[in-house]
């Protein structure tokens, strides 16, 4: 597992997330612990190293 800090799309709060790096590319949603809005999370991992991350709002 890696953690990973970020800046949520919605209430701009600095949290930060458990990231499974042992799975090279990953795309899921997940709330914020903050505000509780839901983040679409994408991942991509090289050699068990984080190569991009996005967190996004998944409003259209």
């Amino acid at each position: 597992m890696f953690e990973h800090y970020f800046t949520c799309p919605y209430c701009w709060e600095n949290i930060s997330m458990l990231l499974d790096n042992s799975v090279s590319n990953q795309s899921y949603i997940e709330d914020c612990e903050v505000c509780c809005n839901p983040i679409q999370i994408s991942t991509k991992f090289n050699n068990l190293e984080l190569t991009d991350f996005q967190a996004n709002s998944i409003e259209q």
